[in-house]
């Protein structure tokens, strides 16, 4: 990969990767499904922590796991979630949801009337920043703070389940930054502000081609 590509993509990942320290007890862990295994063996750690009591793991079939996943995205958290210790009657599953919104206000009505107030959103490192606009909109009752794998974006390949290659992650965060802005403008999720220097790295490796997720 060129050095400027590189710089560029690694700019956009340290701000939507970036979240503030989380609570040391809360009432639940949120783990929103994706194609990385490892956010459910972070989710797992957490709870094992004894950060929160319950953890819920959302999420159906997302454009990264159609047809690649042999079960929705919920349920292969789930059980890594088990394997890696967390019982499984602390665990709820949701197994619809096939976008972020989804994951959230789905979640919502598998948590009934249970009172929450606090929660932790576990993710991929990039879904950070949209994990915490969506869910203070999708799911405002609750005060959410946000945890992810600890993971620099040179690092940031995937061995398991997956073929995905550092030039497909870099197409999924252009995405994703750019949702940011628009769902914001849509009420779907709260405003983030994003740094001029990082819409200038936007804008280079969409230039560049890397675009198959933008929104027209």
């Amino acid at each position: 990969m060129e050095e400027c590509v590189f710089q560029n993509a690694a700019k956009i990942y340290e701000f939507l990767s970036s979240c503030l320290p989380i609570p040391t007890q809360s009432d639940f862990i949120l783990v929103l499904g994706s194609h990385d295994l490892r956010v459910p063996d972070h989710a797992a750690s957490l709870f094992l922590s004894g950060v929160a009591p319950l953890i819920i793991c959302t999420g159906g079939y997302g454009k990264m796991t159609e047809g690649i996943f042999r079960q929705p995205e919920a349920v292969l958290f789930t059980e890594r979630c088990i394997e890696r210790g967390v019982p499984k009657d602390c665990i709820l599953i949701e197994d619809r949801a096939t976008n972020t919104g989804e994951n959230f206000s789905l979640s919502r009505q598998l948590a009934g009337g249970r009172g929450f107030k606090d929660g932790i959103v576990v993710c991929k490192p990039y879904m950070a920043k949209r994990a915490w606009a969506t869910g203070t909109k999708q799911w405002p009752e609750i005060q959410w703070g946000v945890s992810v794998p600890d993971i620099p974006f040179e690092k940031y390949t995937l061995s398991e389940t997956t073929e995905t290659t550092i030039e497909s992650e870099i197409e999924l965060m252009v995405g994703d930054l750019q949702r940011l802005k628009i769902y914001a403008e849509k009420g779907y999720q709260s405003p983030v502000s994003v740094p001029p220097d990082v819409w200038n790295a936007w804008q280079y490796l969409v230039d560049i081609g890397f675009d198959r997720y933008i929104l027209s």
